[in-house]
């Protein structure tokens, strides 16, 4: 045991003396560092700073760039201007739909959103001159949904602690103006639905901010109350109807009150009447939409950060307390594709979300990779995949659209370029849309909306499997706005 034992003390001294040779002494490492003028404890000291310094030349170019950015903005000044020419606007495939809606100063997107696919259809349908849901009347119980979901969020956690993470991101999230499909479905299907001059919109609609932010500080101190009360379960239930009521006149006062029943003339696209009659907001959406949204939609979502074929649900993502959380199936972005063209093939709009803010040209009305050139102002290199920039917070999920075109390569069948209609008025983009080239839907396109008949069998089939199981404060699960 002792020659074994002194072997083995042989063989470490060995490494040690080899580590040492190889990586050095602390001492030696802390001279080799002060020698490159790096800081030992990985700050920056004098020595570096006067290397950075020394490595800025302040040529000729760097002076015209330094000059230029002063006063201009970075976007401005990397304007592409090889790709100047406006994008061609002809598509082979294109959804019929008529009107463009403005969510003003407001994050309502998901809502606009989901009833222009809904409006596209009954316009065609029903062969109207225009047409507008009240997106008013659903953002009302919208946020009167979102309002309880909190509160009885707050009762369900009432057992665990404050600095627990669940009860940390109600908190921190008690309520927002954005959203995501599922809170169409829900809604519509509870609430039902009126035209725009049922409910009009007013300027807190339309300008949120102010709205929220009272919603907001109200809702965490009757949270911190309803933490802190020692009641009975319906004691509980008590106190956040009391705070409801509340709730609902403020939201009256800021939204108006939602209509019980009203009067609807339906005229055609000839403006000659149709018809006269009296509708509840449940029967208007029998008659008009009439479809099951709930279950005849899934959503799909193409994040290359999880593994394609798999069904997610994102753990208290919802609008409404007994809604449905949100659940989509991970896929390859051509597999999309394909469910895409379908639809529009078919004369039918999609609920589309992307990362709108990426490569986009106001003025044009465009999406495309090439309409900026930040590399050579900056001298940056920028070569993150989109798996690379969704894991660094880079890029993500940011505003939703309405799918309305593709335009196919006659020769290759492959997809070239899309089109979505925006909700940011007439005025904005192309006639209201933005045209967005396939490359640009490859890298920052995320989820779609897809009618079940559009759905590939194999993948309906998926979501027979239980879904994976996210939290509801992963990063790439923020509203859409």
């Amino acid at each position: 045991m002792n020659i074994k034992k002194s072997i083995m003390n042989c063989r470490l001294l060995t490494l040690a003396l080899i580590a040492a040779i190889v990586i050095g002494s602390p001492a030696q490492l802390r001279a080799q560092t002060e020698s490159q003028n790096v800081h030992p404890d990985g700050g920056i000291d004098a020595a570096l700073l006067e290397k950075l310094r020394d490595s800025y030349k302040g040529d000729a170019t760097d002076k015209a760039l330094k000059n230029a950015l002063s006063g201009t903005s970075i976007s401005k000044l990397a304007v592409n201007s090889e790709n100047a020419a406006m994008m061609d606007t002809h598509f082979s495939d294109r959804v019929r739909t008529k009107g463009i809606t403005d969510q003003k100063s407001s994050g309502r997107c998901w809502l606009f959103t989901g009833l222009n696919v809904l409006r596209a259809k009954m316009i065609d349908k029903y062969d109207l001159p225009s047409f507008e849901f009240s997106q008013n009347y659903i953002f009302f119980y919208d946020q009167l949904e979102k309002c309880n979901l909190f509160l009885q969020g707050i009762i369900d956690t009432r057992g665990l602690s404050d600095d627990d993470r669940k009860v940390d991101w109600l908190f921190s999230n008690p309520l927002s103006d954005g959203g995501q499909f599922t809170g169409v479905s829900n809604l519509v299907t509870k609430y039902g639905l009126v035209p725009s001059d049922a409910m009009p919109e007013t300027f807190c609609s339309s300008n949120t901010s102010a709205m929220s932010s009272l919603l907001k500080l109200k809702l965490r101190e009757d949270g911190l109350r309803l933490r802190s009360a020692k009641g009975s379960m319906k004691q509980l239930l008590a106190m956040k109807e009391a705070m409801l009521t509340e709730i609902y006149r403020f939201l009256t006062l800021c939204l108006g009150e939602p209509p019980v029943s009203f009067k609807w003339t339906r005229c055609n696209s000839k403006a000659e009447i149709v018809s006269v009659k009296e509708y509840t907001p449940k029967s208007f959406y029998e008659e008009f939409v009439g479809e099951d949204l709930e279950n005849n939609y899934i959503m799909v979502m193409n994040d290359p950060c999880r593994e394609y074929g798999k069904v997610y649900e994102i753990d208290f993502d919802r609008h409404v307390y007994d809604g449905h959380n949100w659940l989509y199936v991970n896929l390859p972005v051509e597999r999309i594709k394909e469910m895409a063209i379908a639809s529009i093939k078919d004369n039918t709009a999609m609920y589309f979300s992307c990362d709108v803010a990426k490569f986009m040209d106001r003025s044009k009305g465009t999406l495309d990779l090439a309409n900026f050139d930040y590399e050579s102002l900056s001298g940056f290199t920028f070569g993150m995949d989109k798996s690379e920039r969704v894991r660094t917070h880079a890029s993500g999920s940011s505003h939703a659209m309405t799918l309305i075109a593709v335009d196919i390569d006659a020769e290759s069948g492959k997809p070239v370029k899309w089109m979505v209609e925006n909700s940011w008025g007439p005025a904005s983009g192309y006639k209201g849309n933005l045209i967005m080239t396939d490359e640009w839907f490859n890298e920052y396109m995320f989820r779609l909306v897809v009618e079940k008949k559009y759905v590939p069998a194999d993948i309906l089939k998926m979501f027979d499997s239980d879904p994976v199981l996210l939290p509801a404060w992963d990063p790439m699960f923020s509203p859409e706005n």
